[in-house]
């Protein structure tokens, strides 16, 4: 009983503190910059004096190791915390794959923070080294910045809690990866309007800034704390830059208890976000083979990533091919896990036909049916059309112009703008001979033309 009233009231504290953070972080000092190295204090005098001895000191100096600061706010931080590895090492894929999947335009909106956590001096003058000589133009153009933070910094990491029966060298790294993190977060608090959390393993999507702007749109009515863009582990969770200060205090002060994911999922709870949000396809993927913790190997993969995410502008899709089951024909257009899965016999006169909202200017068209080598849809043409006539029951689409033939069961037109040039109101799939097999449609994938943005 003793032990549950202690509990009880240890967590209570830690609401309080949190809440208290929350309150008075803009009381903090802002920091000041000297050489290469900014430090952080805050206020302790803002605590109660009865709850000073329940959290830890949060006085942190993080040094600049390369990388020039902007004036201006970017649109999009992207955080990544990297230590040395016994087996393998993927940090600077990670940045490669960053800034070969970003337009230049992109990159002017976004700064990359790597956190150099590692404590082997000599490792980090390599690693250094190595980032410096490879990126050194995203260095001087502010679209990266690598940051570490001496190991003195940092709180108790041995004789910890062995909650969840972890083995004490566990806990060690996955408490100090929770410090790491925190520092991240603080750091990069006003950097930037919002934030994504990477791992230092990880390939991205093509384009993702935009596709992570649309989907902040998407939310513009609708209050959030975290958006996830993959399902794994501290991989695409995305927050608002104003939230950060909370979070890094949140990591630092529970650090010792779980995993961070664990924590994460308490955070957004904690702050009214009772259910996760989570965009598919996802925008990241794990890409290495062994683990910073011992190297031991770790082949963890998000099935929902889609290297390069189509646009699929909103459109109401629909077929006269009889549906297994669930398996709709909307599935295929949405670009997720599902598919669609359709009855034989499929005959001349069947067809999908995709309506979209508004008109579009189309690049490229890709489609792919058949699930490991079987069910594909063996001969069928793509066509647009450019009219639609509205009836009581239905839309009928005319105006078809050819875009091209399945070829095994597959269909790729990258250069749709330069068979169609002008905007269209629909795209059919149309099948052109009958066959006895089912038919997988496993995705329809629209790339649209769009007018210049400002992020």
């Amino acid at each position: 009983m003793r032990c549950y009233l202690k509990n009880i009231l240890l967590l209570a504290a830690g609401l309080f503190i949190l809440t208290r953070v929350y309150i008075h972080m803009r009381k903090a000092e802002s920091g000041s910059f000297e050489g290469s190295s900014l430090t952080w204090i805050w206020d302790k005098e803002t605590w109660m004096e009865d709850l000073k001895g329940h959290y830890l000191h949060f006085n942190v100096s993080i040094k600049v190791l390369a990388g020039v600061f902007q004036q201006s706010k970017k649109y999009l931080t992207v955080g990544i915390s990297s230590v040395k590895r016994e087996k393998g090492s993927y940090l600077q894929d990670t940045l490669q794959s960053i800034y070969s999947a970003s337009s230049e335009e992109e990159l002017d909106h976004m700064v990359v923070v790597v956190l150099l956590a590692d404590f082997d001096v000599s490792w980090i003058q390599q690693t250094l080294e190595k980032i410096t000589n490879e990126f050194h133009t995203r260095l001087s153009k502010g679209q990266l910045l690598v940051i570490h933070a001496n190991e003195d910094n940092y709180p108790p990491l041995t004789g910890l809690k062995r909650n969840f029966n972890d083995a004490s060298d566990r806990v060690s790294f996955r408490s100090k990866q929770n410090v790491d993190y925190s520092y991240l977060l603080h750091f990069s608090s006003n950097l930037s309007k919002y934030y994504v959390m990477l791992e230092d393993d990880v390939s991205c999507s093509k384009n993702f800034l935009s596709s992570i702007r649309e989907h902040i749109h998407s939310m513009s009515n609708s209050k959030w704390i975290t958006l996830e863009f993959s399902k794994l582990g501290y991989i695409g969770k995305l927050y608002q830059s104003r939230d950060l200060p909370i979070l890094a205090r949140f990591l630092y002060n529970f650090y010792q208890e779980m995993p961070c994911d664990f924590l994460l999922s308490h955070f957004h709870k904690l702050l009214m976000q009772e259910e996760v949000i989570r965009f598919r396809p996802s925008l990241f993927q794990h890409m290495g083979t062994y683990s910073s913790f011992k190297g031991t190997i770790n082949r963890l993969k998000d099935e929902d990533f889609v290297e390069e995410v189509a646009d699929n502008p909103p459109a109401d899709i629909s077929t006269n091919i009889e549906t297994y089951q669930t398996n709709t024909i909307d599935k295929a257009y949405s670009q997720g896990l599902e598919y669609f899965w359709g009855v034989s016999p499929i005959v001349p006169e069947n067809y999908i036909l995709v309506v979209f909202h508004e008109p579009v200017l189309i690049s490229r068209v890709q489609i792919h049916t058949g699930l490991d080598g079987k069910d594909e849809l063996a001969n069928a043409e793509v066509e647009l059309g450019k009219t639609l006539v509205k009836k009581e029951s239905e839309v009928e689409c005319s105006g078809f112009d050819k875009l091209g033939a399945f070829q095994q069961g597959q269909f790729n037109e990258p250069a749709v703008q330069k068979l169609v040039p002008a905007t269209v109101a629909c795209l059919r799939i149309r099948v052109t001979a009958a066959q006895t097999s089912w038919v997988v449609v496993r995705k329809i994938q629209v790339w649209t033309v769009k007018a210049a943005e400002t992020l």
